[in-house]
C-alpha cells in the first residue's frame, strides 16, 4: 500500500508537487495557514488539516517545502508542529533550501523519536515542479532514501544521493553558487556589449555557440536582451540562498570573492524593489550602478 503523506508548503512549488502525488494515488494531508490556499488541492482530493501536527498524524512520510530555515524549524518543532504528530518509523523529507548546520541538528532531534529525515532540496524552479522534472540533491541515510524513492520519482527525474544529513543542502548551495554567479557574469557581458556599441542580440548568439554557452545563458540571455524581467524564480529567493552561502563561508573561514560580490548585487536588487522579479534583473542593478536605467 502507498504511504500516507503529510505536506506543508502550498506555494508555487509545493502545490504542483502535491498535485503529482495525488495523481499518483497517494493520500495527502495538507496544512496551510490560509485555508483558501488549499482549495484547489482539496478539490483534487487533498485532505485539509488544522495544523502541521494533524497533517503528520497517520502519515508515514511528511514533506516540507517552505522558504527559510526558521520556517522548517517552526513547521517541525513549533507550536502545532509536525514532530508532535509523527509516529516512530516515519520519514521527514525537506524540499526547502536551508542551512546545512540546522538540517543536521533537526535530523538528530527527529532521530531521538525514531523518525528519519532527508534533506532533499530541489533545482528546476516552478517549471520543474509543474512538469515533475525536478532535480533532487539528497542528504541522509541510503536506506531511508530507497524506502521513499517512489514518492520522489513522482516529482523529479534526477535523484542524487550526496551523503549524510545536510549534504543535500551543501550540494544545493553549490548549485546556487554556480547558477547565480553565472547570471551575474551574463549581466556584465550584456552591459559590456551594449556600452561598446555592439549588437547585443548578435553577441548573445555568438556566445551561445561557443564555450560560454550554458543553460543559464540560454535562459537569461534572451530575458536580458528583450528586457523581460518577469519571474521564473523570484530574485528574493536567490538573495536568501546567498545569505546562507555567505554565512556558511564565514563559519568555515573561506574566502569566496565571487559569492560575496554576487550576494551584494542581489541585496542591491532587492533593495531596488525588484525582489519579486526575475534574477535576470541583476542587469538592471549593473545599469543603475553604471549610470543607466536601460529601457525599463
Amino acid at each position: 500500500m502507498k504511504p500516507v503523506i503529510g505536506f506543508v508548503g502550498i506555494g508555487a512549488m509545493g502545490s504542483p508537487m502535491i498535485g503529482h502525488l495525488l495523481n499518483a494515488g497517494y493520500r495527502v494531508q495538507v496544512f496551510a495557514r490560509r485555508a483558501q490556499a488549499a482549495e484547489q488541492l482539496v478539490a483534487q482530493g487533498a485532505l485539509l488539516r488544522g495544523s502541521a501536527t494533524e497533517a503528520a498524524q497517520g502519515a508515514q512520510v511528511f514533506c516540507t517545502n517552505v522558504t527559510r530555515t526558521e520556517d522548517v524549524e517552526h513547521v517541525l518543532f513549533g507550536e502545532g508542529g509536525a514532530a508532535a504528530g509523527l509516529a516512530s518509523g516515519a520519514t521527514v523529507i525537506d524540499f526547502s533550501t536551508i542551512s546545512a548546520v540546522a538540517t543536521r541538528a533537526m535530523a538528530e532531534r527527529l532521530a531521538r523519536q525514531q523518525v528519519q529525515m532527508l534533506d532533499c532540496p530541489v533545482s528546476g524552479g516552478e517549471k520543474g515542479a509543474r512538469e515533475a522534472t525536478l532535480s533532487m540533491m539528497v542528504g541522509g541515510e541510503v536506506a531511508t532514501l530507497e524506502a521513499v524513492r517512489p514518492v520522489l520519482q513522482c516529482l523529479g527525474r534526477t535523484i542524487t544521493h550526496i551523503g549524510g544529513h545536510g549534504d543535500g543542502q551543501v550540494a544545493k548551495a553549490c548549485n546556487q553558487l554556480v547558477q547565480v554567479v553565472n547570471i551575474q557574469g551574463i549581466a556584465e557581458a550584456m552591459l559590456f556589449a551594449q556600452r561598446n556599441g555592439a549588437d547585443v542580440a548578435q553577441v548573445l548568439k555568438a556566445l551561445q555557440s561557443g564555450f560560454a554557452s550554458s543553460r543559464m545563458l540560454d535562459l537569461m540571455g534572451p530575458k536580458m536582451t528583450s528586457r523581460d524581467f518577469s519571474a521564473g524564480i523570484e530574485a528574493r529567493l536567490h538573495q536568501k540562498d546567498f545569505a546562507l552561502i555567505v554565512e556558511m563561508t564565514q563559519a568555515l573561514g573561506l574566502s569566496l570573492p565571487a559569492a560575496a560580490v554576487t550576494s551584494q548585487q542581489l541585496n542591491a536588487l532587492v533593495g531596488q524593489g525588484w525582489g519579486r522579479d526575475d534574477t535576470s534583473s541583476l542587469l538592471r542593478v549593473l545599469e543603475a550602478l553604471n549610470g543607466s536605467s536601460g529601457q525599463g
